[in-house]
């Protein structure tokens, strides 16, 4: 489990770094127009942000306290998969006991 979080917790340090990276080499606001004059791009926007709806949800129901809850899922159209990868990380023993309790181990 140890192994897993530290690999989660790499790739979403890694995206953090490539958002870094891309803010530095192109203007978002250029790029965001190219993306949406591309059908694919437009696809992948609304993967992107259906995605987010999806974990919104899985955190909702799996979180107890509901200010913790919204505390992860109003920041995700912004901050998206670092945001999520945060969240993952932090809750990945819980999750995968809840999941699979004969595997939590």
């Amino acid at each position: 489990m140890t192994l897993l979080r530290v690999f989660l917790a790499l790739g979403g340090i890694a995206l953090l770094a490539s958002i870094i990276w891309a803010s530095q080499s192109a203007s978002i606001g250029a790029s965001f127009s190219e993306m949406i004059a591309d059908p694919w791009g437009v696809v992948a926007l609304i993967d992107l942000y259906l995605g987010f709806v999806f974990l919104a949800v899985i955190i909702w129901l799996f979180e107890r306290n509901k200010l913790v809850a919204l505390a992860f899922i109003l920041p995700l159209p912004v901050l998206g998969n670092v945001w999520a990868a945060a969240w993952i990380v932090w809750r990945l023993g819980a999750l995968a006991t809840r999941l699979n309790p004969a595997r939590a181990n």
